[in-house]
């Protein structure tokens, strides 16, 4: 029995020691080679401060909307809402979200939205919509701001994010950054 019990303590305090200490400050010290220090991206708007990195609600037409939260948009809860698409109440909050946005989308067609604009992210603060869920929803902001469709889409086009390394992902879009320079537009 202290064969198996002495080194099981010490493999446990050479573990405490490694992830509570040295892991933690190895994680630290790479953070502090990161925009911001590690402490996430900041943009002031009308006085207010916004992550970048993490999801806004919008929900004003003259803006483009967000990703769904499975969280309300609650940083201090982040994660989705772990019902398979089976699910007939998962099922019930998808068509309700299809359903408010073709309430706010007239004319478009059902098929023609974007998975990403009903479903909720695993992380349910997703900060990004892809460039077609952007597209699908340049009717409603241009005729909120009363502008033109075109200057919508070039702004759509100067705030697409290319995959990482050309490689990696998909092209996306930050919507507070989107809304943001839609505000600033004259």
């Amino acid at each position: 029995m202290k064969a198996h019990i002495f080194p099981a303590i010490r493999l446990t305090l050479v573990c405490l020691l490694f992830f509570s200490g040295i892991y933690t400050c190895i994680v630290l010290g790479i953070a502090q080679f990161a925009p911001n220090k590690g402490k996430g991206e900041l943009v002031l708007q009308n006085g207010k401060a916004y992550y970048v990195n993490l999801g806004q609600k919008f929900t004003d037409d003259k803006y483009f909307h967000s990703r769904p939260s499975a969280v309300e948009y609650n940083a201090a809860g982040a994660g989705g809402s772990n019902k398979g698409p089976s699910n007939p109440a998962y099922l019930a909050t998808v068509a309700e979200r299809i359903d408010s946005f073709l309430v706010h989308n007239p004319g478009i067609r059902r098929s023609d939205i974007p998975a990403d604009l009903v479903t909720a992210s695993g992380g349910g603060l997703d900060p990004h919509i892809s460039v077609q869920a952007a597209n699908v929803q340049v009717k409603r902001v241009a005729k909120a701001r009363a502008m033109a469709e075109g200057n919508i889409q070039q702004l759509i086009l100067s705030c697409t994010e290319k995959p990482f390394l050309g490689l990696f992902g998909t092209e996306r879009i930050n919507v507070l950054q989107l809304n943001i320079a839609l505000d600033n537009l004259k």
